[in-house]
């Protein structure tokens, strides 16, 4: 069974910059044959989108609104992927997940990832 573990989140303020990460663990488990992806919650809204990863790291995937401020990464050597938040704003606020899926393809659809991370929280203060 593989397991998400995010850290990183935080309080910072608007301008400021946050880099989650995202440890993934389990018995005969194979991180780089795992496409990735991070999605936020915000009070009162949907989950969104944020970005995804491909197994080798080739491909990237990012929420049109968000790929001038954020970068997804990974290091299979570490299993563990990375969110980079730069030039954070109080709409930023959420918790952050980390979701994964066993494929060598790649999808921003929530539905196509079947697990998931407790998330972090990112607070963003003006």
């Amino acid at each position: 069974q593989v397991q998400l573990v995010e850290s990183g989140g935080g309080l910072v303020q608007a301008g400021g910059s946050l880099r989650l990460s995202c440890a993934a663990s389990g018995r005969t488990f194979t991180f780089g044959s795992y496409a990735m992806g991070w999605f936020r919650h915000a009070p009162g809204k949907e989950r969104d989108f944020v970005a995804a990863i491909s197994w080798s790291g080739g491909t990237t995937f990012y929420a049109d609104s968000l790929k001038c401020r954020f970068a997804i990464s990974r290091d299979n050597a570490k299993n563990t992927v990375y969110l980079q938040m730069n030039n954070l704003k109080p709409e930023d606020t959420a918790v952050y997940y980390c979701a994964a899926v066993r494929s060598y393809g790649l999808e921003r659809a929530s539905s196509w990832y079947n697990i998931w991370g407790q998330g972090t929280q990112v607070t963003v203060s003006s």
